[in-house]
C-alpha cells in the first residue's frame, strides 16, 4: 500500500517522522503555471475534448492572460489573506469546470455536437468571468479597482466586450442569453412579504447575490466551497437561504454547527445517523438525492496540545 498525504508543516514532527515521509518538495515559482493548466486541460469531457477548436482558444486565453494576471496581483494589489498563484488557478479551473459539467454524457443525458460548437462560442467570455471570480478578487476594493482596468485593457485583444458601467465584478455572463446581464437583473425585483417576522427578511445585496450564484454554480457541479469573511456580514443567513430555496429538488442539506466543544466522535456520529447504507461498505443520501453538508463556524473547535482540530481533519 502506499499512502500519501500533504501536510501544512512540520513544526511538531521529529527528525525520525521527517525522514519517513518521503518528501518531494516542489517550489511552486519553479514550476510555473503551464503545467497545471495542461493537466486540467486533459480533464476536459470527452465531447469537449473532441472540438480541437475549444482546447486551442483555452491555450491562447491561458498563454495570453494567466501568467500576467498573477503577476499583475503579485506586484501591484494587495491581499487581505495571502494566496498562492497555482491555488487560484485551481479556483479558475473549478469555476469553468462548472459550467462544462453540462457537456458530460451520461446514460440518459447526450451531448449534441451543436451545443459544443455554441460552447466554443462562449469559451473567452466564461474564460474572463472565472479569471474575474478566481484571480481578481482576493484583493481589497481598491484592489479590484485596478484590476478592473488592467483587465479592461486586454479585452479587445481576445474579443470579449464586458460593459461599461461599473467595474467588470458587476456583470455576469448569461449562458442562456449569451450575453453580459447585471447582477441585479439575474433576481427577481424584491418585495418585503408582509406575512415574514422581521428577523426573517433579507434583502438581497450585490455580494450576496453574487455569493449565492457563484456557491450554487460550484456545489451543482460538485465542487467544495468555502465562504470566509468578518463576522456579522450575512454569511451564514445567506447560504442557508441559497441551500433551502435556490438548489436543484434533488439536493438535501444537512446543516452542521461546530463550537468549541464539537468533537471528531460527535461529528461522525451525526453525519452516519443522517446516511443510508447502500450496500456494504457504502452510505450515502437517500436513493436519487444529493447531499450537501454545510458546516457553519469551521473555526471554532478546540485545537489540541500540537494545533490540530481532529472535526477538521475527520472532514479533510
Amino acid at each position: 500500500m502506499t499512502m500519501m498525504f500533504e501536510v501544512a508543516d512540520l513544526s511538531v514532527a521529529s527528525p525520525a517522522t521527517v525522514s519517513r515521509c518521503g518528501m518531494v518538495y516542489m517550489e511552486p515559482a519553479s514550476l510555473g503555471l503551464r503545467p497545471y493548466f495542461t493537466s486540467w486541460l486533459n480533464t476536459l469531457p470527452p465531447k469537449v475534448a473532441e472540438n480541437p477548436g475549444i482546447r486551442a482558444k483555452l491555450e491562447t486565453l491561458g498563454d495570453a492572460l494567466l501568467s500576467d494576471a498573477c503577476y499583475f496581483l503579485r506586484h501591484e494589489l494587495p491581499e487581505p489573506v495571502a494566496t498562492v498563484d497555482n491555488n487560484l488557478l485551481q479556483s479558475l479551473f473549478r469555476i469553468l469546470d462548472a459550467y462544462l459539467h453540462d457537456y458530460k454524457e451520461t446514460e440518459i443525458k447526450k451531448v449534441l455536437p451543436e451545443k459544443v460548437d455554441e460552447l466554443l462560442a462562449m469559451v473567452p467570455e466564461l474564460f474572463v468571468f472565472a479569471m474575474i471570480w478566481s484571480i481578481g478578487t482576493t484583493t481589497t476594493l481598491a484592489g479590484r479597482e485596478k484590476f478592473n482596468l488592467w483587465l479592461r485593457e486586454r479585452l479587445p485583444a481576445i474579443g470579449v466586450t464586458v460593459p461599461e458601467e461599473g467595474l467588470v465584478y458587476d456583470h455576469t455572463y448569461d449562458v442562456k442569453a449569451k450575453c453580459w446581464k447585471s447582477w441585479y437583473e439575474t433576481v427577481r425585483e424584491y418585495e418585503v412579504d408582509i406575512k415574514m417576522s422581521y428577523n426573517e427578511i433579507v434583502v438581497p445585496t450585490l455580494d450576496s447575490i453574487r455569493m449565492k450564484y457563484l456557491t450554487a454554480l460550484l456545489l451543482t457541479a460538485g465542487k467544495h466551497v468555502l465562504c470566509p469573511g468578518p463576522t456579522g456580514t450575512g454569511k451564514s443567513v445567506n447560504t442557508s437561504e441559497m441551500l433551502t430555496y435556490e438548489l436543484p429538488a434533488e439536493y438535501q442539506t444537512l446543516i452542521m454547527t461546530f463550537s468549541a466543544q464539537t468533537s471528531a466522535n460527535q461529528t461522525q456520529d451525526y453525519l452516519d445517523d443522517k446516511f443510508e447504507k447502500r450496500r456494504k461498505g457504502v452510505y450515502g443520501p437517500p436513493v436519487g438525492k444529493k447531499f450537501v453538508i454545510f458546516v457553519d463556524d469551521l473555526n471554532m473547535p478546540k485545537k489540541e496540545e500540537y494545533g490540530a482540530q481532529p472535526p477538521l481533519e475527520l472532514l479533510r
